[in-house]
């Protein structure tokens, strides 16, 4: 009669080369849910690639200013370019809201949107800003390089400054998008209702919206000559400021979390009629005058409040006006 041994150690579950193997598998329900979270997750990353390639194409649309095929509505390189980057704002004001709403936020979608910012609203506007001034210059008989022109040949003094500048806004937002990263507290909505410094977004709508207004001026039958050189070097001057105001301290309210977020009083939404209503009678001039007023704010009510001798009110902790901002707040945007 045969004996079998037994033992009264417990067995352990077979391993295989991923490690312990699951005890039962997923079903279809599981396979479901797991599909759905990984579309939810790619849905905000596309949006945030839509604004990297809007900004992409804002820079192939500048560079095609010496091309002479017929372009849709009319417009000109320049004016699609600026399109573009107001296209790009859009993208980057979507992707996250959308990864709020998918619950699919991570860090990966944090510098995935910090790259596209700094293609769209860092490099495509300066490289719009050179492309306008190089071809007004171009008009006037220049066509020399800034800084690189032939030899005996002096190129002219503003674009060298155009040059200049562009490269100084380019720093800046490179500063202001790191510095972001850098120094975000909190996911909450409620604590990003200001801004630290002039966001990139809004300092890249003031540059597009002044070269949209450059391009109506220049191909308005009624213009003189003199408007569009005007338009140009008030371009670049607000370029420069817009640069500063992005690396600054300044308190820029967030317009979105603030006034449209939410449920929003009565006069908030005849604002919004008011300034709906002015864009419809000039585009062009509106945004221009929308873009540059936002840009001033900050500067004027610092300005004011030195002048007045009164001191930065203090909100207090937790009350959400205490924190950086940008768009949207890092933790808040979308998995990459």
């Amino acid at each position: 009669m045969a004996f079998r041994l037994t033992s009264d150690r417990p067995r352990l579950p077979r391993r295989h080369p991923g490690g312990l193997q699951p005890a039962l598998p997923l079903g279809p329900g599981g396979r479901r849910r797991r599909t759905m979270r990984r579309s939810a997750a790619v849905l905000p990353a596309m949006f945030t690639l839509g604004n990297a390639l809007c900004g992409f194409m804002a820079i192939f649309m500048a560079s095609s200013t010496g091309l002479v095929t017929p372009l849709p509505f009319d417009w000109s390189p320049l004016t699609f370019a600026a399109a573009f980057i107001f296209l790009g704002m859009v993208f980057d004001a979507l992707d996250g809201r959308i990864a709020r709403l998918t619950h699919s936020t991570s860090d990966l979608g944090v510098q995935l949107d910090s790259m596209a910012d700094m293609v769209s609203f860092g490099v495509a506007p300066a490289f719009i800003a050179v492309q306008l001034v190089l071809g007004q210059l171009a008009a006037a008989g220049s066509r020399l390089v800034p800084f690189l022109g032939a030899s005996g040949k002096v190129d002219t003094y503003f674009g060298r400054l155009a040059l200049i500048v562009a490269l100084i806004y380019v720093a800046c937002a490179a500063l202001r998008l790191a510095r972001f990263n850098l120094e975000v507290k909190s996911p909450n909505v409620s604590d990003h209702m200001h801004f630290k410094g002039l966001p990139s977004p809004g300092a890249a709508g003031t540059v597009a919206s002044l070269v949209l207004l450059h391009e109506h001026i220049l191909r308005h039958p009624t213009s003189v000559a003199w408007a569009s050189q005007g338009a140009a070097v008030v371009m670049v001057v607000v370029m420069l400021l817009v640069a500063f105001a992005m690396v600054s301290r300044l308190r820029y309210v967030h317009v979105m979390n603030r006034y449209v977020r939410g449920r929003a009083p009565f006069t908030t939404l005849a604002k919004f009629v008011v300034v709906g209503l002015l864009l419809s009678i000039s585009l062009q001039w509106s945004l221009a005058a929308g873009f540059v007023i936002y840009a001033l704010t900050a500067p004027a009510s610092e300005a004011y409040r030195r002048v007045m001798g009164r001191k930065p009110a203090v909100p207090p902790r937790g009350s959400g006006q205490d924190g950086p901002s940008d768009l949207d707040p890092p933790a808040n945007r979308h998995v990459g």
